[in-house]
């Protein structure tokens, strides 16, 4: 059996037949599950959160029984309990408050008895966290929805903020597409104060200390200190007593503002943001403004709802929203690492696929701030016309300019011109990149009380930044030739941590980070050996774990960060660490051969990996993301770079990913 010959790992040696048959079984278990059409979608798994509110969605509206969904939802949620008794935000994780309490509830719902074991031990955990009384805003909105809290217990945000000019401190472009999208049907629901139907009459009155009534001061975020919570929360007591006098038709006008926004992105059958809150809260709006359940509008949006779940023999749970423009773009570009023309024909046909979904006629909210730019992105999901994301953009971009470049043909130029234009046109004024917004870094809205979760904004971070940058990278842009590779050069330079590594927005999270960057300075053609690339490369091998793979927690994105935060090794964050490191020129390091060799000892004889842990992340703190495709298509990347780097074939050096 032959060995890969490398006298600079200092006896770390990777088998070449071994890496030969990981390469092989995991190629085809990809192609395997390629659907018809020629794109990937895996599951996108939150926390209880989703499947709880699917639950208490269906009772509010008093939807007909579907006892069979209800018993396999209610099997999840069982399942997925702490050991704490309550909930937490992913996999192994603390526990989590607003999540038990939904979770309790929607249990309850479904029948399960307060006093079984699960619900006396979700019980005492919540109890001993100072009960239901110290829920997240979303959560007490439910909650005053169901009358289970007063409306006093959510923060004042009137329906007439849809009539504010743009100059004012609050406005719907200073905030992010997500939370316009949620909160936008929410105003509607909050003017209105609708009462759940409730068929089975189901509260949680026993999970608060004192009566809901008596409850006085609500909690804030742990991240709004003064002067602007103290501001901020002055404001809320005015208009609390203000509101109820704002002259009719100023709200009359607000609501069909409200209505109109959300009815000119409703997205068909792919939803409001194409994201679960907002879907729920849209139909839950439209129940409130008298729409009849026959309605067009109501039932398109309701579907788009239905079209998250994801129902198994033994049970089911709702996704927050589906990522098929992103799963195939990332399959692509591993199918065409693997270097195999079977591998090469289907990735195309992938990226034959993405190209119609190209947005080319929609100037989305973004264009607010950018109006002079064209449209040109890809959306995240299926259909999200109004939100195109730029870390799906560049993504593309990186796997159809690959693809085309390697077998000599043009078929992807158009769209990747125009897919260029529009992320070069959505570049923030510091040099970085959000992901679907310019500029989008109001930081003080964060202190608004409705924003508990510090989840308001979505100012460019490092990540999404090494990511526009390997797209420009790749194309053949540098420093000296392009004005926008230069600005997000000085942006990165800028925001790397004093210990070497960079912030991972989107992924778990400073290893993402700084893979992230490391294929951006690659891709452009940044010296390895400038100090910003060796600090980094030094950082991921000083957090490899002992048995050669890398795990973070997603505790990393604590306030109070000091430090890394390690944990087991797991297969997308092994990946993504040494896929950086070789993107630093550190094929040779014994830190990648020992990373690939756990890579390929942890395979499955299915050709993927097992990885129960959550390393996506939707909101930090708040919202975590298991991508159940993660651990199927970046070991298989990874071990793919590598064979073909020491083998010196040189596939992929220069590629941005």
């Amino acid at each position: 059996m032959t060995m890969i010959p490398n006298e600079e790992t200092n006896g770390a040696r990777v088998v070449s037949a071994d890496l030969d048959r990981a390469v092989r079984t995991g190629r085809d278990a990809l192609l395997a599950r390629q659907r018809e059409d020629g794109h990937w979608l895996f599951e996108l798994e939150a926390d209880a959160t989703i499947p709880a509110e699917y639950i208490l969605l269906r009772h509010y509206r008093g939807e007909p029984e579907d006892l069979e969904l209800e018993a396999k939802i209610a099997v999840y949620l069982r399942r997925i309990q702490g050991s704490h008794g309550g909930w937490p935000l992913f996999e192994g994780g603390a526990f989590d408050i607003s999540a038990s309490v939904k979770a309790y509830f929607a249990l309850k719902m479904i029948g399960d008895r307060p006093d079984e074991p699960h619900m006396q031990r979700a019980y005492e955990a919540i109890s001993a966290h100072g009960g239901a009384a110290k829920s997240n805003v979303f959560t007490r909105v439910l909650l005053a929805l169901y009358q289970v809290v007063p409306w006093r217990a959510v923060p004042v945000m009137p329906v007439e903020i849809m009539l504010l000019p743009r100059w004012f401190p609050f406005h719907l472009s200073k905030i992010s597409y997500w939370a316009r999208t949620v909160i936008v049907p929410l105003l509607i629901l909050q003017a209105l104060r609708p009462v759940a139907k409730n068929p089975r009459k189901i509260g949680i009155e026993e999970l608060f200390l004192e009566a809901p009534s008596k409850v006085r001061r609500w909690p804030k975020g742990p991240h709004q200190r003064p002067p602007y919570s103290q501001i901020f929360g002055g404001i809320d007591q005015v208009l609390r007593v203000a509101e109820p006098f704002f002259p009719r038709r100023w709200r009359q006008r607000a609501i069909e503002k409200a209505k109109e926004f959300v009815i000119e992105r409703l997205n068909g059958e792919d939803g409001l943001g194409a994201i679960y809150p907002a879907m729920a809260n849209t139909v839950m709006a439209f129940d409130a403004l008298g729409h009849r359940p026959d309605d067009p509008s109501i039932k398109v949006a309701r579907l788009a709802i239905e079209k998250l779940l994801v129902i198994k023999e033994e049970e089911a749970y709702c996704q927050p929203c589906v990522s098929p423009v992103w799963d195939t773009a990332l399959v692509c570009h591993t199918l065409l690492e693997s270097s195999e023309d079977p591998a090469a024909n289907e990735a195309h046909q992938g990226l034959v696929w993405l190209r119609p979904r190209q947005i080319l006629d929609v100037k989305g909210d973004w264009a607010v701030i950018r109006p002079d730019v064209r449209p040109g992105g890809w959306a995240f999901q299926y259909g999200n016309d109004h939100y195109p994301d730029l870390d799906d953009t560049a993504v593309v971009v990186l796997a159809m300019d690959r693809a085309q470049s390697a077998a000599g043909h043009r078929d992807f130029e158009v769209a990747i011109k125009r897919g260029r234009e529009w992320v070069e046109g959505l570049q923030s004024r510091n040099g970085g990149w959000g992901a679907f917004d310019a500029d989008n870094n109001y930081e003080y809205l964060n202190h608004i009380p409705f924003s508990d979760h510090g989840a308001l904004l979505d100012p460019p971070t490092a990540d999404v930044t090494g990511r526009c940058l390997s797209m420009f990278g790749q194309l053949g842009e540098t420093e000296r030739t392009s004005e926008a590779v230069a600005r997000a050069l000085d942006y990165l330079w800028r925001t790397q941590e004093k210990d070497g590594s960079w912030y991972g927005r989107w992924g778990v999270n400073y290893v993402y980070g700084t893979w992230s960057v490391l294929c951006g300075l690659n891709a452009v053609g940044v010296d390895p050996n400038a100090a910003q690339i060796r600090r980094a490369a030094a950082w991921l091998v000083s957090v490899q774990n002992a048995d050669g793979g890398w795990g973070e927690d997603c505790v990393s994105y604590k306030l109070d960060y000091t430090g890394f935060q390690g944990a087991p090794s797991a297969a997308s964050q092994t990946a993504w660490a040494v896929l950086g490191l070789m993107a630093a020129g550190e094929v040779h390091n014994p830190a990648v051969a020992t990373g690939v060799q756990w890579l390929v000892d942890h395979q499955a004889a299915d050709g993927f990996w097992a990885e129960n842990g959550y390393t996506g992340t939707g909101f930090p703190r708040v919202f975590y993301l298991r991508y159940h495709g993660y651990a199927k298509f970046f070991p298989l990347w990874a071990i793919s770079r590598y064979r073909n780097l020491m083998r010196g074939n040189g596939v992929g050096v220069l590629h941005g990913m």
